[in-house]
């Protein structure tokens, strides 16, 4: 008797066994689906963002968009003081020029010998001082022991600005975790669309060609541009 109920219980767990694996492979694909489908939805806006802009950028030129005209000032310096060193000149032509962020870039140039006609003169140390945000750069060059800042301001116009978003170029922190996230996002949608086609799709040996064919493409290209 005991022999009958156990080769029961096997032939049970036997016939169960693939109405199991099916349910489980059903609710893993249809998870896939909607994390896949709320994903897209994060990411849409900026993917958008980020798609339009690196047209723009691939074909800036044959789309001849204008950059607006830099301006350029010089700003006097109050004492030697300020000048004392790059960062306190950074600090005092943020609040003379009314910029709302710190530099994102201090090169400093030590002094040196240029040769000039039959001699050489010595060449002052030089600073660049450098405040960028999407919609404009500004460039500040100082040659220390002068009395006086050029500063040169480049306004990005609509595209340059929307670059600069792409790039995150002087943008805040929360945008630079944004545009991370969207990032990741992209990751993750291209890898759960390769597994929901090879999972969902029939037509396998297509969606593997077409793969391959894209990556060959990409990677031939890559080389040759170099």
């Amino acid at each position: 008797m005991s022999d009958i109920v156990e080769r029961s219980n096997t032939v049970q767990r036997t016939v169960r066994t693939p109405d199991t694996r099916h349910a489980k492979r059903a609710a893993f694909l249809k998870w896939l689906r909607k994390t896949h489908g709320w994903v897209g939805l994060w990411a849409m806006a900026l993917t958008l963002l980020f798609g339009v802009t690196g047209i723009l950028q691939n074909h800036r030129v044959s789309l001849k968009a204008e950059t607006p005209k830099p301006s350029t000032v010089h700003v006097a310096l109050p004492g030697a003081e300020v000048a004392g060193t790059p960062d306190a000149l950074a600090e005092f032509l943020r609040a003379q020029l009314g910029l709302d962020r710190a530099p994102d870039r201090i090169r400093r140039e030590p002094a040196r010998r240029m040769p000039w006609g039959d001699r050489s003169i010595m060449q002052p140390e030089r600073w660049e001082i450098r405040f960028a945000a999407p919609d404009y750069i500004v460039t500040a060059e100082y040659w220390k022991g002068e009395n006086a800042v050029e500063v040169k301001r480049q306004p990005r116009g609509p595209i340059g600005t929307l670059e600069g978003l792409h790039k995150a170029l002087g943008t805040s922190l929360a945008w630079a975790l944004l545009s991370d996230s969207v990032a990741v996002g992209l990751v993750f949608l291209s890898l759960t669309g390769l597994l929901l086609w090879l999972k969902l799709e029939r037509r396998r040996a297509i969606g593997t060609a077409v793969l391959l064919v894209s990556v060959a493409a990409a990677i031939s290209l890559a080389i040759a541009s170099l």
